[in-house]
């Protein structure tokens, strides 16, 4: 343990220094300028504070103020040395939030027998401190598998989606990368990032609604079965409405939006521009720009320039202008993801999918 002593007389730092460091485990630092303690404080961790109130350009008052303003030391146990009349000192320092005083002239009994008792303080604090840290470890450990799992029963609660229709497991992952890309160049937060990231593939649940001979048909759709397409956005959004899980509300969000168009030609609603939520606008163009660059069973993946071209000609009739311009941003980035997420194997990782 650590004691801090501030006395401008030399005497009183001597003395009180050598009564001080017959306490067990203790060390002792005496200082004679006040200015000089608080610049050091800033830097240390004193267990144990004892200043006196008279003092030449900083009185112990005004060190107890800006002391107690440092980070850390608002618990830090302080004793005051006053004048047996000085009360409205005292008044004042305990208002400050001294925690005792010491009266002169200091008897040395008193004097041990106060700061160990707030030696005794001090490590109850932080071993309480300490408590709490491991506490709050164990807690975050928790709260990591809890959402590792819910990461995985997302990914394959929409790998159910696909697996009776044209996609392949590795379009998620790359549609997710590729929002959570978009998300970042945004300006999103991370928290708001790793949402995106890992809500996003829930954007075609309700696909699980729709036959499969429609989902597997290799020609074009006629006007009945497109509608029926179309409802998986509402079926998406209702598989996922209610729960109290901020992904799966994310993905409620997604899947209800992310076919809206910007100029309010999309479905299911017809929503335009900032009337689209902002999660349904950014994985509607990581979903395309995957779907275009992707092999299907009815056509060749498109090279990144051509899709690149044929979004960009959309951006402001099919697309939120901004999130064309985010997803593009990072030639770099778009092409590494396409690359990682090209090989098989990385669905073997499923913490991958958030």
């Amino acid at each position: 343990m650590h004691i801090l002593i501030i006395d401008d007389d030399e005497a009183n730092l001597d003395l009180f220094g050598h009564m001080l460091e017959m306490l067990d485990d203790c060390a002792v630092t005496g200082m004679r300028n006040a200015r000089d303690a608080l610049s050091w404080c800033a830097a240390h961790d004193p267990d144990v504070v004892v200043v006196d109130y008279m003092m030449p350009e900083m009185d112990g008052l005004e060190f107890l103020r800006q002391f107690r303003t440092l980070p850390g030391k608002l618990q830090t146990p302080l004793v005051m040395v006053t004048a047996d009349t000085q009360s409205r000192v005292r008044h004042e320092a305990l208002r400050l939030s001294a925690n005792d005083f010491l009266t002169k002239p200091v008897n040395f009994v008193e004097l041990n027998a106060r700061v160990g008792n707030l030696l005794a303080l001090r490590r109850a604090q932080l071993e309480l401190a300490g408590h709490a840290a491991r506490l709050a470890d164990e807690v975050r450990q928790a709260t990591a598998v809890i959402a590792a799992r819910e990461r995985e029963a997302i990914f394959r609660l929409a790998r159910a989606a696909e697996f009776h229709s044209p996609e392949t497991g590795t379009h998620l992952l790359r549609m997710a990368a590729y929002a959570e890309l978009v998300a970042r160049n945004l300006g999103l937060d991370p928290a708001q990032c790793e949402l995106v990231h890992t809500a996003a593939p829930l954007h075609d649940i309700g696909k699980l609604g729709v036959p499969e001979a429609i989902l597997q048909k290799p020609g074009p759709l006629d006007e009945r079965e497109r509608a029926t397409m179309r409802e998986h956005a509402g079926i998406g959004a209702d598989i996922l409405a209610g729960s109290d899980s901020p992904l799966l509300q994310a993905g409620a969000v997604i899947a209800a939006s992310h076919h809206e168009r910007w100029d309010g030609g999309g479905y299911p609603l017809g929503l335009a521009g900032a009337a689209i939520p902002l999660l349904g606008r950014i994985v509607a163009v990581a979903d395309v720009f995957d779907a275009l660059t992707s092999r299907r069973a009815y056509k060749q993946a498109w090279d990144a320039d051509a899709a690149r071209a044929a979004m960009q000609a959309e951006s402001g009739r099919h697309f939120d202008p901004a999130c064309v311009d985010a997803l593009f941003r990072d030639d770099a980035a778009l092409a590494a993801i396409h690359q990682h997420y090209a090989q098989p194997e990385v669905l073997l990782n499923f913490a991958e999918a958030a």
